[in-house]
């Protein structure tokens, strides 16, 4: 967890206003969390915090490339991610981080570690389906796409067509019709 301590954010000692920090997302970070889909990671994230009397107000954007395996073809390749999240840092009794948007602190805290919130941002940016831009453009994987097409369960076979099914079917057929 030591590589997470970097992205400890202390608030502590400035001044009210707006604050900016720049982080370095790389393949060490999401180790940390367990999270092996990347390859290998360039991410930068800019983050603006405008610390308040009662509450600290986050920005973060993503910007970077991430290397991912073609889920059709499984060749790597570099898949662009951008993406942007706020986050609203309270202060209150006891920890508390329920909310999607809100954290709630300790009030005798001097620190938040935002390393939590730069994972999700990378990772929520990431596509369901991720394809590479030559398998998009029709240019590589059209040997994989046709066995594919073909090994697909919604397709029918002219074998399957062409048999006879039982008479007593097609009447109980014509009733749906």
């Amino acid at each position: 967890m030591s590589v997470l301590k970097e992205f400890d954010i202390k608030f502590s000692g400035l001044k009210l206003g707006k604050h900016e920090f720049d982080y370095q997302l790389d393949k060490k970070f999401f180790e940390a969390f367990d999270y092996d889909e990347f390859d290998d990671a360039d991410l930068k994230v800019k983050a603006v915090m405008d610390k308040k009397n009662n509450a600290l107000d986050f920005d973060f954007a993503l910007n970077g490339s991430v290397r991912v395996p073609c889920d059709l073809t499984m060749e790597l390749f570099d898949l662009r991610l951008e993406n942007k999240i706020s986050l609203v840092v309270k202060f209150g009794d006891e920890y508390d981080d329920t909310q999607e948007d809100i954290l709630i602190i300790p009030q005798g805290e001097h620190k938040v570690n935002v390393a939590q919130y730069l994972y999700e941002l990378a990772v929520l940016a990431v596509p369901l389906k991720k394809v590479h831009p030559d398998v998009a453009a029709g240019k590589k994987g059209k040997d994989i796409l046709k066995r594919l097409e073909d090994m697909s369960p919604g397709q029918t076979h002219s074998d399957q067509e062409t048999q006879e099914t039982d008479p007593r079917w097609d009447k109980l057929k014509n009733l749906l019709n």
